[in-house]
């Protein structure tokens, strides 16, 4: 794999940090600006909503900038952010950061999934993207436990300051070592929304809000499921959260590795296991170690959807892959919030702290229905293309016969 990928993994690192560190640091940020643990919660939601926006934004602003200056440039504002969050002197400020670094997230992974799969041979795309993508799961296992870490001992502030930092490495390595790609000749952005009348790209994103909306209708319930289910004490959360990061890092290498080979059957595998697994949540989460072994295998299995879908995107946007890409990356957000609001929704309703688990197996399954419609579809299509090519097989051999 080439070292350009390893500085698509920094950058990914920094981004995959601030966007979840914020939740380990909220009821230090709520009390130093006086403000409530809800209120402070805008800080997360705002981010997600300034993926989801700012991933077609910042793309469609991109399509005339090269790529290798425009994930410099995107680098370069999720600098600015950190350091404005770091600095904020009032809430409302510290909110504008947190936005103004969101804006970078989506493009800079859509953009990235381009580049990492342009630097490598046409069946070694999905693990390129992998390789890019560890970046982020591996800042759930070391950035997200260490950044909070830091701000626990010398202050929030220095948490963002140092992220900020880990942008400068990411900007350098951008910098130094992804090659200079001359932007596509002919793109325009008619070119880029086109890609959304293809069914299979929409069906693509689909499966992204809801198989990673499975995943985090449980985790992000998983402190109160945890500790008033499950038994543990407060301080374990952030253990289970590294065995969920670790699930990750491994689910992430495994999908790319094997998305390469049969994606469908990847994608088949791993939400049908995803959905089945989120149901038994709902009674390991009673015992201890069957809950810990869970929360692995839900990251293992909801990661190992991101390369393959990730490249069923750039496959069937071929020719104008980078909105569609960027855009399939705010799907992944736009399933977190999605999947949080209704898992809070059944806890309301009095179902208890293993409800949003049944939440989860559904929109799973539904990911699952969705990859089997899009392939019987794929499937369809191509059925007449083989006739037409068959039979003209057949004609050309009647030809020979006869001459």
């Amino acid at each position: 794999m080439p070292l350009a990928l390893l500085a698509l993994a920094i950058g990914a690192f920094g981004i995959g940090t601030t966007e979840f560190v914020i939740m380990g640091l909220l009821p230090q940020v709520a009390s130093d600006y006086g403000v409530s643990i809800p209120t402070a919660g805008f800080l997360v939601t705002g981010y997600a909503l300034g993926v989801m926006f700012g991933a077609p934004l910042m793309t469609v602003l991109g399509t005339k900038v090269p790529r290798k200056r425009m994930l410099m440039l995107l680098m370069g504002l999720f600098i600015v952010g950190n350091l404005l969050s770091a600095l904020a002197p009032a809430f409302s400020v510290m909110l504008i950061g947190r936005v103004v670094a969101s804006l970078a997230h989506g493009a800079f992974f859509g953009i990235g999934s381009v580049v990492a799969a342009d630097l490598v041979a046409p069946h070694k795309k999905a693990g390129a993207i992998a390789m890019m993508f560890t970046g982020l799961t591996v800042a759930n296992v070391v950035g997200v436990p260490l950044g909070t870490l830091i701000g626990q001992s010398a202050g929030w502030r220095v948490t963002f300051a140092v992220v900020a930092a880990l942008g400068v490495v990411g900007l350098a390595g951008v910098a130094k070592l992804v090659p200079d790609v001359p932007k596509p000749e002919g793109v325009r952005l008619r070119h880029e929304l086109a890609a959304f009348k293809n069914v299979q790209v929409l069906l693509a994103m689909a499966m992204t809000v809801l198989g990673f909306g499975g995943v985090f209708a449980a985790i992000t319930y998983i402190a109160p499921m945890m500790t008033h289910v499950a038994g543990f004490a407060d301080g374990s959360v952030t253990w289970l959260l590294v065995l969920f990061g670790l699930g990750m890092v491994g689910g992430n290498l495994v999908g790319g590795k094997f998305a390469d080979r049969a994606l469908m059957p990847m994608l088949y595998v791993s939400l049908g296991a995803l959905a089945v697994v989120l149901a038994l949540f709902t009674l390991t989460a009673h015992d201890k170690i069957a809950s810990a072994v869970t929360v692995f295998l839900i990251g293992a299995l909801g990661f190992a959807t991101v390369p393959p879908l990730q490249k069923r995107v750039l496959d069937h946007a071929h020719g104008a892959p980078t909105l569609a890409s960027a855009v399939n990356i705010g799907a992944f957000n736009l399933g977190n919030a999605l999947s949080a609001w209704l898992g809070g929704v059944v806890i309301g309703a009095g179902f208890g702290y293993t409800a949003p688990n049944w939440v989860g197996a559904v929109l799973a399954a539904a990911a699952l229905l969705l990859a089997v419609l899009s392939a019987a579809l794929e499937r369809r299509e191509g059925a007449p293309t083989a006739v037409v090519a068959g039979a003209a097989s057949a004609e050309q051999r009647a030809a020979a016969v006869h001459h």
